[in-house]
């Protein structure tokens, strides 16, 4: 089975740089088999049984800290995942330029109480909805200037997210299958 770890803030602006390269070997180290990157910014296609891919966050986020000192939070997504997350856009039928949509990849699943806590007025004109573990953003002003930020959503829905632009994520799909 194919699956997809999406890093958050690994070699942005300078910080955090941690080499593809590297990050392929410890995949391979754990077991994991078919391991490829995707850009710069931590985007791990593999392929591995569901019961070692479950552990894997946990895993690489442990070996990247004890051997380069950074927390690096990990969100895990199979490829039949993401292939729902492309299908569930409901911004697809409206979105005009698709350069401004973005799927933020939630850790966990909220709760109805943490997810009724999210403000849809926080940052006009953006909009967002949430589905399931998957926080899907039409950002007209662009991602630089929401105010619809993983901080924002990680202390509201008690977790942890990253986030990937639309393009991203069709070629991850493409990637993954």
């Amino acid at each position: 089975m194919k699956f997809i770890a999406l890093f958050r803030g690994i070699n942005v602006g300078g910080k955090n740089k941690l080499p593809m390269k590297d990050l392929i070997r410890v995949f391979a180290e754990l077991g994991c088999v078919d391991v490829a990157s995707y850009i710069q910014s931590g985007n791990i296609i593999f392929k591995a049984p569901a019961d070692l891919a479950r552990r894997v966050p946990t895993l690489v986020a442990k070996r990247i800290h004890g051997t380069m000192g950074m927390t690096v939070p990990i969100v895990l997504r199979s490829s039949k995942e993401l292939e729902e997350v492309s299908r569930n856009n409901p911004f697809l039928k409206t979105a005009i330029d698709f350069t401004r949509l973005h799927v933020a990849f939630l850790a966990d699943l909220p709760s109805s109480i943490q997810a009724s806590s999210l403000d849809p007025n926080r940052s006009p004109p953006d909009r967002f909805v949430l589905r399931g573990r998957e926080i899907y953003l039409s950002l007209p002003k662009g991602v630089a200037k929401t105010k619809l930020t993983n901080a924002y959503f990680d202390s509201k829905l008690a977790t942890v997210s990253t986030l990937r632009n639309w393009n991203t994520v069709q070629k991850l799909i493409e990637l993954s299958q």
